[in-house]
C-alpha cells in the first residue's frame, strides 16, 4: 500500500502517536509514584504506630515495676515492724519473769528455793514448785505466796508435797538440804505487772 499523504501529515500523525505512547508512560509513571507514596505513608503510619505502642508498654512496664517495688519495701517495713514488736514483748516477757523469779523467792520462807516455776494453761495462772528443809516449811510457803502482803498472788493452793528419808536424801546434795518438795498452782493477784506474761501459753524454767 503506498502512502500519498503529505509529509507534514505524517510528520502530524506520528508525533500524535508519540505523544499519546508518552501520556500513557507519564500517567503509568504517575500511578507508580502515587502508589509508593501510598506505600510509604503507610509504612510510617504503622510504623509510628508500633513505636507509640512501644513505648506506652515500656511506661506501664515501668510504672508496674515501681509499684511492685513499693509493695515489696512495703511488706518488708511491716515484716521489721512486726519482728520488733514480737522482739520487744519477748523482752518484756524476760524481764517480767525474771522480776517475778526474784519477788517470789523473796517472798519464801526461810528454809526453802524455788526450784521450777512455769506458765500453766489457765489464763492468769502460774506452776511453781519449791524445795523445803521439812513439812512444816512446805506449807508455810503456800501461805507466804498468797499473803497480799506479798502483792504478786491472789491464791495459792498446795497441789503436792513430797518429803524424803534422809537415807533416801543423802546422795543428792541438794535434797540433803532440802528433802520436801511442793508443787503449787498459783493466780496472779489482780492489776498484777506480771499477769503479761501468761498472755500466750508456755513454760520456762529458772
Amino acid at each position: 500500500m503506498i502512502n500519498l499523504l503529505p509529509l507534514g501529515v505524517k510528520e502530524n500523525i506520528t508525533f500524535a502517536r508519540r505523544n499519546t505512547l508518552l501520556r500513557k508512560w507519564v500517567f503509568a509513571l504517575f500511578i507508580a509514584v502515587i502508589g509508593v507514596l501510598g506505600i510509604v505513608t503507610a509504612g510510617h503510619i504503622y510504623l509510628q504506630g508500633s513505636i507509640n505502642s512501644y513505648t506506652a508498654s515500656v511506661e506501664r512496664g515501668k510504672e508496674e515495676l515501681k509499684a511492685q517495688k513499693l509493695e515489696e519495701t512495703q511488706a518488708k517495713v511491716q515484716d521489721l515492724t512486726s519482728s520488733l514488736k514480737l522482739v520487744v514483748q519477748v523482752l518484756q516477757r524476760e524481764i517480767l519473769f525474771s522480776k517475778l523469779i526474784e519477788q517470789t523467792g523473796a517472798a519464801l520462807p526461810s528454809g526453802s528455793v524455788l526450784t521450777n516455776l512455769s506458765i500453766n494453761k489457765t489464763q492468769g495462772g502460774i506452776d511453781l514448785q519449791a524445795a523445803a528443809t521439812d513439812y512444816q516449811t512446805a506449807t508455810q510457803v503456800q501461805l507466804n505466796l498468797q499473803d497480799p502482803k506479798n502483792k504478786i498472788f491472789d491464791k495459792a493452793d498446795i497441789i503436792n508435797i513430797q518429803c524424803l528419808t534422809a537415807k533416801s536424801a543423802e546422795s543428792d546434795p541438794l535434797k540433803s538440804l532440802y528433802p520436801c518438795t511442793v508443787q503449787l498452782r498459783a493466780l496472779f493477784a489482780k492489776n498484777n505487772s506480771f499477769s503479761f506474761i501468761t498472755s500466750t501459753t508456755g513454760s520456762a524454767k529458772p
